[in-house]
């Protein structure tokens, strides 16, 4: 096998979340080791979702599923020959010994091809609801902000636990019985939840809510998993125009030469406005910091729990277009050329929702309306997020009763 392992019964389950940590590197998908371990001791009753069989191929170096599938169609033989001359030479203890080498790491190779040819019923959980689980900040809302997770788990059933700091299944650490505490940095601020888990089952969710002391800038590459580049200036008002310069950037050291992603964010201490009433009205553009096909803005209102968010680009690019009410809403599967515009010259946008109905208005004319969100929860931010430098002239939130609870820049 290629992680080194002979005999699955005598591998523990550390071995089985090594296997687990190896294919996480590999491919960039965690499947845990209790998943691989049941499935490799024959434990399975679904197929899995391609993106886990892909995985599962890339950490064997092949591109695909199929790529995978179709080198296994041929029969596989033995890396080794034995001349006759050998054989005579060594004898047959020597012939049986490596016989029965190779058929012990073939039989492995074979049970962990299961694993890639089904999916595995959930383990058990008992006790769950014996778990304790609460955190607290390390600063009320400096970036980056270290959380300290306190829990107890010494009561629950379960073959792993784990804490995840967000909606981000890369931010999952993994935790152990008879310890009680760990610790997180958290680089965005904003309302992320929390999730205490036990196998595969989420127990337990903690609100970590990180306000802003005003705007909030920085850059991430436009690439999963990077951490994000500060950007920190004083100056971000200009003529009663909200924005960034290209020097700015440089002074904070940031590439821009590399494609990356801008965000305009605020997140005030407290929480008014509800997501099923709400008139969020603005007017933007966006500057180029590098040539890019399809320069977009992106406006997203953070909710607790989930966000509603709209991506406009130029109308040439409305397959890149999207929307996140109830559900996503792509460009690729639906015509969404009503929410583009060119983004470069200056664009009144309003976003009204009217008990869970939103409409979305470009230049106060109504260009989509879909239901959003069941779940009612107060927004606790909002965003302004592009692949160049926005400028925002004007911001209002209110609320059903129509009183700003936030207005200006």
């Amino acid at each position: 096998m290629k992680s080194g392992y002979a005999h699955t019964g005598q591998m523990t389950q550390r071995d089985f979340d090594y296997i687990s940590s190896e294919i996480e590197k590999k491919s960039g998908i965690l499947i845990s080791g209790t998943t691989i371990k049941r499935l490799a001791l024959g434990d399975f009753s679904r197929l899995p979702q391609v993106a886990t069989l892909n995985a599962i191929a890339n950490y064997f170096d092949y591109k695909t599923w199929q790529d995978f599938k179709a080198s296994r169609a041929t029969v596989i033989k033995p890396e080794f020959d034995i001349p006759p001359s050998v054989a005579r030479k060594e004898g047959s203890r020597f012939f049986k010994r490596k016989l029965l080498y190779f058929a012990a790491s073939l039989l492995v190779v074979v049970l962990i091809l299961v694993f890639f040819l089904f999916e595995s019923r959930p383990a058990s959980i008992s006790n769950a609801e014996k778990a304790k689980f609460s955190c607290q900040k390390s600063t009320r809302n400096d970036m980056p902000n270290t959380v300290i997770f306190k829990y107890d788990i010494d009561q629950v059933h379960a073959d792993s636990f784990f804490i995840q700091q967000s909606w981000d299944k890369n931010r999952r650490r993994r935790i152990y019985k008879n310890k009680y505490t760990i610790t997180d940095i958290y680089y965005e601020p904003g309302y992320h939840i929390a999730k205490l888990i036990a196998n595969d089952s989420i127990i337990k969710t903690m609100d970590v809510h990180i306000p802003t002391d005003g705007w909030f800038f920085y850059a991430i590459d436009n690439i999963a998993n990077y951490i994000p580049e500060y950007i920190k200036t004083d100056k971000y008002i200009n003529n009663g125009v909200l924005g960034l310069s290209v020097q700015q950037l440089k002074e904070n050291n940031i590439d821009i030469t590399k494609d990356k992603l801008y965000h305009y964010t605020y997140f005030p201490d407290s929480m008014t406005v509800k997501s099923n009433n709400f008139r969020l009205k603005t007017r933007v553009r966006m500057n180029e910091v590098r040539n890019s096909w399809c320069p977009y803005i992106t406006i997203e209102l953070f909710c607790q729990g989930y966000f509603i968010q709209m991506k406009s680009t130029k109308k040439g690019c409305a397959n890149k277009a999207s929307l996140i009410l109830s559900q996503e809403i792509k460009g690729n599967e639906t015509d969404l050329t009503a929410l583009t515009f060119d983004v470069n010259q200056w664009t009144d946008v309003e976003i009204v929702s009217t008990n869970n109905i939103v409409t979305i208005y470009i230049n106060n004319k109504a260009a989509f309306s879909a239901p959003s969100f069941d779940r009612i929860k107060y927004i606790s931010g909002f965003a302004f997020i592009s692949n160049g430098l926005c400028e925002v002239d004007n911001i209002e939130l209110a609320g059903p009763d129509g009183k700003n609870v936030y207005k200006g820049q």
